[in-house]
């Protein structure tokens, strides 16, 4: 009874959902940590908190998870006018920032278990718990070699909200993976980070770097990011299960955040970019990982020189082009307009002299860097085993 009135509710809300019990089998947790030890989570060193795979260490009460799928696969909003909108964001971040509106959803149910004398506790993708590994105990879909949890349900896309409760339920039989042999996802990753078993090296992932990455890029990586600005959706768009994407009632798409203007990310105070992207995705990245990968990708498409281009050239007085330049201040402080590189900002915001100096004409290789327009058809910034 109590068990259906979730369900109901879950469904009112117009998600999709399965039911999955915490008891979480030792391979997935041994898995983990072998990941973790090799370290290929980079630095998302909360990925290492020990009680990922115990939760029931944290809330004794816990005996089940209720997964709760919001499918993103929503349509390209179409580019705003005026900026220099020439990137690719990654389609989750699209929408207001999704921890806030499927967090909404399972305030609800938090609620509604309250109201039948329950305990409850929801996250969504901010806790230790393996949503993922959840996922698949659910028998609702399987991990698949990208990494992502597919469905026939709902295909690539989906958020995925967990709904801790003390309700026993059996475990479901498990889904076969649908992957056979298709390996589009991994031919169709820039920089080789996909491993082939379903989890992937995040140190050469393009969503990780463009987003947790606190450094400065590799240069040898640079043409996998191509032009994608936060994130990257190429492994998602490869993969087959894509047409069977659905969209969730509670999003939708915003043409801002689909398609930003760079120049907010270059000029704009710390103040005034949390102002204009409050609620989005972006404020995890922050503004100045944001002002280095547009760099980036600016230098990928061969458009370094549209910084300068862009704004309006005053007319020179009379004379003025028969005038020397002056020279430019050396010594210290100077390191950066020298002709030396500058070191980079500690929030991995380079300087204008470290992006330049790596600056080509070219633009970049393999399949990472469409032109305006958005995608045909996004992972969240990490993804573990």
């Amino acid at each position: 009874m109590v068990k259906d009135l979730l369900e109901e509710r879950a469904r009112e809300l117009g998600l999709l959902f399965a039911w999955a019990p915490l008891d979480l089998p030792p391979e997935a947790e041994a898995r983990h940590r072998a990941w973790l030890e090799a370290g290929r989570h980079g630095g998302m060193a909360y990925l290492e908190a020990p009680e990922r795979f115990q939760p029931k260490r944290r809330l004794p009460w816990a005996r089940s998870a209720l997964l709760l799928f919001a499918p993103y696969a929503y349509p390209d909003p179409g580019v705003p006018r005026g900026g220099l909108r020439v990137g690719r964001v990654a389609r989750y971040a699209w929408v207001r920032d999704y921890h806030l509106l499927l967090g909404e959803a399972l305030r609800e149910l938090e609620g509604v278990a309250r109201d039948l004398g329950l305990e409850a506790k929801g996250y969504v993708d901010h806790g230790p718990l393996p949503e993922r590994t959840l996922a698949a105990l659910s028998g609702a879909g399987w991990i698949g070699k990208s990494g992502y949890f597919l469905s026939q349900a709902f295909g690539v896309h989906a958020f995925l909200g967990v709904l801790l409760t003390p309700l026993e339920v059996e475990a479901a039989p498990l889904h076969p993976s649908r992957c056979g042999r298709c390996v589009r996802c991994l031919s169709a990753c820039p920089t080789g980070a996909l491993l082939g078993d379903g989890t992937l090296d995040a140190r050469r992932c393009v969503s990780y770097l463009t987003i947790e990455h606190k450094g400065p890029i590799p240069p040898a990586l640079w043409p996998g990011v191509g032009a994608w600005v936060f994130g990257c959706d190429l492994c998602g768009e490869a993969c087959p299960w894509e047409r069977f994407g659905r969209v969730w009632k509670g999003f939708q798409p915003e043409a801002e955040p689909a398609h930003p203007d760079f120049l907010d990310f270059l000029r704009l105070s710390g103040r005034a970019f949390g102002k204009k992207y409050a609620g989005t995705a972006f404020l995890r990245a922050g503004r100045p990982r944001l002002a280095r990968n547009a760099l980036v990708v600016l230098c990928n498409l061969g458009l370094g020189e549209a910084l300068f281009l862009r704004g309006r050239p005053r007319p020179k007085p009379p004379g003025a082009a028969h005038r020397p330049a002056p020279p430019l201040p050396r010594g210290k402080g100077g390191g950066g307009l020298s002709g030396k590189p500058g070191p980079p900002d500690p929030e991995g915001s380079p300087s204008p002299a470290w992006g330049s100096a790596r600056c080509g004409r070219r633009g970049p290789k393999r399949g990472g860097a469409r032109r305006p327009g958005g995608p045909r058809s996004r992972d969240r910034g990490r993804r573990g085993p």
